[in-house]
């Protein structure tokens, strides 16, 4: 099959669905299983870390460990996702298999000592790795490869959430701001539905969000709109728009300042994790570590808690910022997309009784907006809405999560995203 799928790739200028069928579908099934190890791990170790408190105070030297991983074995893995996206846009040395089980298990580490972060960014890393490999494997020529790498950052965002429509377009819209690869749109939606189908073939069940229906007044209505509600979704936007300003700001000084007065780089996750604990016994809760969607006591504030009237504090949300700010700017290891659901759930939260809006509803939006607003893919977040909530609030979706994106437009968390339409990019099929 190697040679043949070689000779089809080699002579077909424009691959038609079934020769996709043979690239793709091997990738986001495997892409799909490992986001079923990864969800299943990752559910354990966080319950082990409720089990055994006290391995918070291990963070310091983990976060030195999983440097030393990488320094070890990394090489041009240590990018990561921003490794993926340059390779999509310029094919290249490739996207190195050993990509994979290096995000997992520094990933699981991570959240197993007490480290904010989230599980995106392991998934789309571990898709993109097996992908950069059936590449090298098949000998797919090279103007085939960058759609081959984003149906397995189809896969593995699509699988990781329980969304497959959401990476198709994720994988189309994540590399170039403002514009969509739609010529890879097929082999993307191949990868992210069967992906999906992957992960749930082992039982594996997503967290369910649910928003309750949005009562229509009237007096301010529009057909299926109320124009009220759609200038208050248009307002907190705006809100959540700088808040993902902010967010990504911060990670990135975070960063750049250890660089530069941590001479030492085997001191700065060492720095990091300190930092954690201090604050974790500070504030008096360990709500913000981890993942922040199972709650290790009744009274937690987390990702499910925010949709519910008083699920979280005022300032639930910068405390949620902070602590994945510091664990990734130090150097940890993780996806940054579940950290800013819950920083745009609990931000919705908190500004749902000054707008005069349901509670659930405004965390919904806040929950995808912000997400846009850093990661700078308004359709893939509108359509991840859509199939998280329902289509009815399709409308609120896409104006709040367009505008957090215009208020957003100079900072992002993937720093690879390109600004213009890449010439290297544009013979992908």
């Amino acid at each position: 099959m190697k040679s043949s799928l070689h000779r089809l790739l080699n002579h077909s200028p424009g691959p038609p669905i079934g020769l996709w069928l043979l690239a793709v579908v091997p990738v986001s099934i495997l892409a799909g299983c490992a986001s079923a190890l990864f969800l299943v791990s990752l559910d354990s170790i966080t319950r082990l870390r409720f089990a055994h408190p006290w391995v918070l105070f291990l963070l310091p030297l983990v976060g030195t460990g999983i440097l030393w991983i990488y320094r070890r074995w990394g090489d041009r893995a240590e990018r990561g996702t921003n490794l993926i996206l340059d390779e999509i846009h310029e094919p290249g040395g490739g996207v190195p298999v050993r990509m994979a089980p290096m995000v997992l298990l520094t990933t699981l580490l991570t959240h197993l000592f007490g480290g904010s972060a989230g599980r995106e960014g392991t998934a789309v890393q571990m898709g993109g790795a097996m992908a950069g490999g059936w590449n090298a494997w098949l000998g797919i020529p090279t103007q085939h490869r960058p759609t081959v790498l984003m149906a397995g950052v189809a896969a593995g965002f699509g699988s990781v959430f329980g969304t497959p429509l959401a990476g198709a377009v994720f994988a189309v819209e994540v590399l170039t701001r403002g514009r969509l690869f739609s010529n890879a749109l097929i082999p993307c939606l191949l990868g992210g539905i069967v992906g999906d189908l992957a992960c749930s073939a082992w039982g594996i069940h997503h967290t369910h969000y649910s928003i309750g229906p949005v009562e229509v007044s009237g007096q301010f209505s529009v057909g299926h709109l109320d124009l009220l509600l759609l200038g208050k979704a248009a307002l907190a936007g705006c809100g959540f728009g700088a808040v993902a300003w902010l967010f990504t700001f911060t990670s990135h000084e975070i960063q750049r300042l250890l660089g530069r007065f941590v001479l030492n780089p085997w001191l700065r996750p060492a720095i990091g994790g300190t930092v954690l604990i201090a604050l974790t016994y500070l504030i008096g809760t360990r709500a913000y570590l981890g993942l922040g969607v199972l709650e290790e006591h009744p009274t937690d504030v987390t990702l499910v808690s925010c949709f519910h009237l008083e699920g979280a504090g005022n300032w639930s949300w910068l405390l949620k910022l902070g602590f994945t700010a510091i664990t990734l700017g130090a150097g940890f290891k993780g996806g940054e997309v579940t950290p800013l659901f819950f920083i745009g759930a609990a931000l919705g939260n908190t500004l749902s009784t000054p707008l005069a809006t349901p509670t659930d509803w405004l965390a919904g939006l806040g929950m995808m907006a912000v997400f846009a607003g850093a990661s700078h893919t308004p359709l893939a977040c509108t359509m991840m809405g859509l199939e998280l909530f329902g289509a009815e609030n399709a409308v609120y979706l896409a104006v709040a999560c367009t505008i957090a994106c215009f208020f957003n437009r100079s900072h992002g968390i993937y720093r690879a995203q390109r600004g213009h339409a890449p010439g290297a990019t544009s013979g992908m099929t």
